[in-house]
């Protein structure tokens, strides 16, 4: 261990020392990706992001290496979908779980050679200095305003408070995944992001309900569902609320669990556990997950908080009716909606909430087509081989030391 240590620290203290001096080198771009809890992509929105970007742009030549935590799944290859994918000790608790893990992948991005070290989250980003000092380019891509999550104490918040203040500072090219988060730095630091948005993936069509169906005595278009972490500022709790309004026979489907939410999750199953049209099945995955999907009658997200859900385009691209909260990502979404199949509810407002998912219940067969065509037009925005073109354009740009591509979004472009 102490040996290992030596190296670690020696390999560091070389690349420091030489960061002024930059060599030319031949070969692909390497890339680590620093941030994510692991891949396969099993739950979470960056998983997915790391996942479908790095595979992309691995496939035009990069070496994208993956950092992993060993909690996130049950094995981690050493390589998937041209991933190379690499598990770094962390400690695993609530505080110290992210910034432990970014601190020791940095240390391994930097002995390993990276020419671009790329943070996602703002809680990781605090180890960027590292990178900076060591002579790696540096991107963060900020998912989401975490010092303004819920399920965070105030020490918690501070820090990520700092972590936020670091994002406009230390990085060399900062990607917001929605317009609303790219002019909160405009407002904050008085500079542009670059705006990447999130693509999302087609939809696995013809997947049945099959156990979920006698397990939790559900049927075909007769319930509203939600997907995600089961935490504060993604209010679940409100659907165990507005479930009241459902017409007879209808269900609310609650598919997620903890994120370092344990308490909350607890207060959440046991509202739950007084109503039987309440369901929570836990995370599901694969193609428990695509039937879930197909078969809702009503997608539901209630957040307080996001930066631009991928849930939300998933939902939209089975061509579900939808239901979200008036918050700003979600009306980048589906702001532009031509149908009335995509609703909005004040932020927080339960009954809203339920008065929207009941009349969605109604919509006749018609209804649904045109609900399902708007959809397709709502999502041409958001394409995974765009966005990784784009990042792999800017990561060029940030080694070469010129000006940031053109091909990235401005703010007007849609």
């Amino acid at each position: 261990m102490e040996s290992k240590l030596s190296n670690v620290c020696r390999h560091v203290f070389r690349r420091l020392t030489n960061s002024g001096h930059k060599e030319s080198r031949t070969g692909p771009l390497r890339v680590a990706m620093i941030g994510q809890k692991g891949v396969p992509a099993t739950f979470g929105g960056i998983e997915r992001h790391v996942e479908e970007l790095g595979a992309r742009m691995s496939a035009q030549g990069a070496e994208i290496t993956v950092y992993c935590r060993r909690s996130y799944t049950d094995e981690v290859p050493d390589s998937y979908r041209g991933l190379r994918l690499v598990v770094t000790p962390t400690v695993a608790s609530k505080h110290l779980d992210a910034i432990v893990h970014s601190v020791t992948s940095t240390l391994h991005a930097l002995i390993s050679g990276a020419d671009v070290v790329h943070y996602h989250a703002l809680g990781p980003g605090l180890a960027a200095p590292l990178s900076r000092l060591a002579g790696a380019k540096v991107a963060l891509t900020v998912h989401g305003l975490d010092q303004e999550r819920a399920k965070w104490s105030g020490l918690a918040r501070r820090v990520l408070g700092t972590a936020y203040w670091m994002s406009g500072h230390v990085p060399d090219a900062v990607i917001t995944v929605s317009k609303a988060l790219a002019q909160r730095y405009i407002d904050d630091f008085s500079f542009t992001p670059t705006y990447i948005p999130n693509g999302v993936a087609p939809a696995y069509r013809g997947e049945p309900l099959g156990r979920l169906a006698s397990e939790f005595d559900l049927q075909p278009g007769q319930y509203a569902l939600f997907v995600g972490r089961l935490v504060p500022e993604k209010r679940p709790e409100l659907l165990v609320d507005a479930a009241r309004h459902l017409p007879e026979g209808c269900k609310v489907v609650l598919v997620g669990d903890s994120s370092f939410s344990d308490d909350y999750v607890n207060r959440l199953r046991a509202a739950a556990s007084a109503d039987d049209r309440v369901v929570l099945p836990g995370y599901l995955y694969g193609s428990d997950l695509a039937a879930v999907l197909e078969n809702a009658g009503v997608f539901v997200q209630p957040s307080d908080l996001e930066g631009l859900p991928l849930t939300l385009l998933e939902a939209l691209s089975y061509g579900l009716p939808t239901v979200v909260s008036d918050i700003s990502p979600h009306l980048e979404i589906v702001g532009t909606c031509q149908c009335s199949g995509h609703r909005t509810f004040p932020t927080g407002d339960a009954d809203a909430l339920g008065r929207e998912m009941a009349d969605l219940f109604n919509l006749s067969a018609d209804d649904r087509k045109a609900i399902a065509t708007d959809c397709e037009h709502l999502l041409v925005p958001y394409n995974w081989d765009t966005a990784a073109e784009q990042l792999l354009d800017l990561y060029h740009s940030l080694v070469r030391g010129s000006v940031l591509p053109s091909t990235a979004h401005t703010l007007q472009d849609r």
